[in-house]
């Protein structure tokens, strides 16, 4: 294991996921961003591009905690249209697309049509619960679950497992990519910080932190919330 530059652990398997996803992913014309390659500028011009985290929760991976995952999206002019997250250490795989709704372990789901905020299950950065940042929410009427890798919580509430995640600190487009794609076609709502909806193969390529949660449309409480949590 060696640490990037900022201290974060990269490994021997990240960097062969990498290059095994950069060998099969792309076709002609496709752009390629992915934390583990070197950004290339060229990716802006295209308009079909894989935005690719090898291993998302690295740290998870590395000291055997079974919260990390292999996070592949796919963008289309700025949308991601396709997701695929997989947890090697629990055997989850997490699939979807606009086109063909999600499944998770090979089974179709879709996030329910009401979800009431009272009871619902929220995932929370196991780092931010540690520094105090979800504190405001302990007398909160939902149950917070501390969790690992970014990727593997919006794919998990794609999947239906849990009822929602955020975090308002900044993550990047590999980080959040094919988990929103994933979070969207099972009917959930995804939006950034400053409220709006996210796209993808930017220039800077860091967001400012977002919430996947049911769609207000048809769980209206979670309307409000979100006006409070983002506001």
């Amino acid at each position: 294991m060696k640490k990037k530059e900022g201290g974060s652990p990269v490994t021997e398997a990240d960097n062969r996921i990498d290059d095994i996803l950069r060998n099969i992913l792309p076709q002609d014309g496709d752009g390629w961003l992915s934390e583990e390659t070197a950004d290339d500028k060229s990716r802006l011009n295209c308009s079909r591009i894989w935005i690719v985290d090898p291993i998302d929760g690295t740290k998870e991976f590395v000291t055997g905690i079974p919260e990390f995952s292999i996070s592949i999206g796919l963008i289309e002019d700025g949308e991601a249209v396709a997701g695929g997250i997989a947890n090697p250490a629990t055997g989850e795989i997490i699939l979807g697309s606009k086109e063909t709704g999600v499944t998770y372990n090979g089974n179709k789901v879709a996030m329910p049509h009401r979800v009431p905020l009272a009871g619902a299950r929220i995932l929370a950065s196991r780092s931010e619960f540690k520094r105090g940042e979800w504190d405001r929410f302990q007398d909160s009427a939902f149950e917070i679950v501390p969790c690992g890798s970014v990727a593997y919580k919006l794919g998990v509430v794609a999947g239906c497992r849990y009822d929602a995640t955020w975090t308002l600190v900044p993550k990047n487009e590999w980080d959040v990519a094919a988990g929103a794609a994933l979070v969207i076609a099972s009917g959930g709502l995804v939006l950034l910080k400053d409220g709006s909806k996210p796209l993808f193969n930017r220039e800077n390529p860091l967001l400012p932190g977002f919430c996947a949660t049911p769609h207000p449309d048809t769980s209206p409480e979670w309307g409000p919330f979100l006006e409070d949590l983002l506001g």
